[in-house]
């Protein structure tokens, strides 16, 4: 069975939880503690292979916050990075945090980086701060998959957006020939523990 890695990114109240609860639930939880960092585990099957998905929800990051992606750069096998369309200072932060990853993984990374960026709370268009024109372009800048959604109306948005970032790791993972995931899940989550400080959720 094979161990997936990703790591959820974002400014505080983006709802980069909100997306990631109900992407594993399909249960929409508006209030989110952002102080704390979490890690999610689920067993799913995609395209018939049963997998390990393990994601680390960290607090929320601010623009200036380099040394609290460093552990997850380096951990995860994929990204999902969130701003909200409503907020622009969100967007320019998923902007410097998707310019973090790159400088991250330029050496240790051949081929292209599996990242998503998510524009959320599409049901806010009324107070957009964010074209979803803007958000289109830098992630086409950046090759990453792209799409605006609402954590707070529809799952199944999301839920293929989810799907289609870990098909893309998986295909990476194939061509690196890398092994990593084989190693011990439980081992990883307790190094990842005692990094963050941080409490486990099993979804």
């Amino acid at each position: 069975m094979n161990d997936i890695k990703l790591a959820l990114l974002g400014s505080e109240g983006a709802g980069k939880s909100a997306v990631l609860v109900r992407f594993l639930t399909k249960r929409f939880i508006g209030e989110y503690a952002s102080n704390t960092n979490s890690l999610y585990q689920k067993r799913l099957s995609i395209d018939g292979r049963q997998l390990n998905l393990e994601v680390f929800d960290p607090c929320s990051q601010s623009g200036e916050s380099r040394c609290i992606l460093e552990e997850p750069l380096d951990w995860a096998d994929g990204f999902v990075v969130v701003y909200t369309i409503s907020d622009r200072t969100s967007f320019l932060n998923a902007k410097n945090i998707l310019a973090q990853i790159k400088e991250s993984r330029r050496e240790t990374c051949k081929g292209e980086v599996p990242i998503c960026l998510v524009g959320n709370k599409q049901d806010l268009c009324h107070s957009r701060q964010v074209s979803e024109e803007e958000g289109r372009s830098l992630a086409q800048e950046n090759k990453c998959i792209f799409q605006e959604v609402s954590a707070a109306e529809n799952y199944l948005e999301i839920s293929n957006l989810f799907t289609k970032l870990i098909r893309h790791v998986m295909e990476q993972l194939k061509h690196r020939g890398d092994r990593r995931r084989y190693s011990g899940s439980k081992s990883m989550a307790k190094l990842i523990n005692n990094v963050f400080g941080k409490r486990r959720q099993s979804v």
